[in-house]
């Protein structure tokens, strides 16, 4: 099972779940890996719901160290809601919903914390025929056979060998919330329950579903429900929406805590005038709603020699899929097997992966961006079915019963 030889000592950039994927499937065939994140926080409180695919879980059924069923909440119907709040269409589902801080402490606590380096931002690296060196904002300097660009949409990696390569602005933002179910009113938490729940606008839609709390909490009434707001933004409204509350200016996302106080009124207020009144409940409920920017990111190229683009660093799909943690964790898996196959010919390696990987980024996006140009204007029929899946459409699903079962072993 090992890469013969010594081992490939990888650096993998990027500490969010695309590079604790490749943490641990890399460790798995022998490399010796070193993650290094630019936060000098953990990452826990980034991001919040996540619909699982059996990618993105696949390394917690084979070590069996985390039990889904525990962890996640089920989603057993896709439903829409008219203007009024009535469901006027519903689906059987067997999705389930997880959170970030969820799937960020399992991978991190399977990775362990002694190779895992905060507050190392990269700045450049070099590489000839022997290997690679990366350096550090602190002066840090890690040499090794391969570095692994997992560092997501703002990626250093991508800015330094694809230059020209750019995220570009779908037209369009996400406000994005949770709320606890137990401020809900029954009625609310009942038509949430076990559903993800659609509305769709003539300009825009919304949804909500249940995810673990905080503390991991999957117990119904103690769960966390979590919603999205798909607004139109013109181009040259976006600047002011993302000035923060003391002024600062971001480009990607407003973080929680940080949206402006007018922003977060006039959210409410929206709310209250144009959803069905319980997205308007949940939305007023929620004291510090965040701002994702839409975009969408494709490169021509993965492989570079000794390095390579890993998860959103190189395809960064509109989240309509629900595919971008699964993306990200099967890139990680598929480059393992590579390495593995062609025991520390690293360029081989690389070259094989990219071509399938390539692939599979390019089919995402364009399903992603073709969904959301019909959700974003008008052009979704209600009841439809939503495109949740990596390779196809509905590949999403696990039922219950496959949860017991180990995934495909390397």
């Amino acid at each position: 099972m090992e890469i013969p030889a010594r081992p490939l000592r990888v650096v993998v950039v990027g500490g969010s779940l695309g590079g604790l994927s490749a943490g641990v499937w890399l460790r798995e065939v022998g490399c010796d890996v070193g993650v290094f994140e630019r936060s000098p926080a953990l990452l826990e409180d980034r991001g919040a719901g996540i619909m699982l695919n059996p990618a993105t879980v696949r390394y917690f059924l084979l070590k069996k160290t985390l039990d889904i069923r525990k962890t996640s909440a089920p989603i057993r119907r896709l439903q829409y809601l008219d203007r009024a709040g009535r469901v006027v269409s519903t689906t059987p589902a067997c999705w389930w919903s997880s959170a970030y801080n969820v799937l960020y402490r399992g991978l991190l606590a399977c990775f362990g914390r002694e190779r895992y380096h905060l507050g190392q931002e990269c700045i450049g690296f070099e590489q000839d025929e022997a290997g690679v060196t990366v350096r550090f904002a602190t002066g840090r300097v890690e040499r090794g056979d391969l570095v692994v660009f997992a560092d997501g949409v703002n990626s250093v990696g991508r800015r330094l060998l694809l230059p020209e390569c750019r995220p570009r602005y779908a037209g369009y933002i996400a406000w994005r919330g949770t709320v606890s179910e137990e401020v809900l009113r029954p009625e609310t938490f009942g038509l949430f329950h076990e559903a993800i729940t659609y509305h769709i606008l003539p300009e825009g839609h919304a949804l909500a579903y249940p995810i673990p709390n905080r503390d991991g909490t999957v117990e119904p009434g103690r769960r966390l429900t979590n919603w999205l707001w798909y607004r139109n933004v013109p181009p040259d409204e976006l600047a002011e929406l993302l000035i923060g509350r003391n002024g600062q200016r971001f480009t990607t996302s407003v973080p929680a805590g940080f949206v402006a106080e007018r922003q977060i009124r006039r959210l409410y207020a929206d709310a209250e005038g144009q959803l069905p009144a319980p997205f308007a409940e949940i939305i007023g409920l929620t004291r510090e709603p965040f701002i994702e920017v839409i975009f969408d990111v494709e490169v021509p190229r993965m492989a570079f020699g000794r390095a390579c683009l890993l998860g959103d660093a190189a395809f960064r799909a509109r989240p309509h899929a629900a595919a971008g943690t699964a993306k990200a964790a099967e890139d990680a898996y598929r480059l393992a097997l590579a390495l593995k196959a062609h025991r520390g010919d690293v360029a081989g390696a690389l070259r094989e992966w990219e071509t399938a990987q390539l692939a599979l980024g390019r089919a995402v996006v364009e399903r992603a961006r073709q969904a959301g140009e019909r959700l974003q204007h008008g052009r979704w029929q209600v009841g439809e079915p939503v495109p949740f899946g990596l390779y196809e459409v509905s590949d999403s699903a696990m039922p219950e019963e496959t949860l017991a079962e180990a995934s495909q072993i390397l």
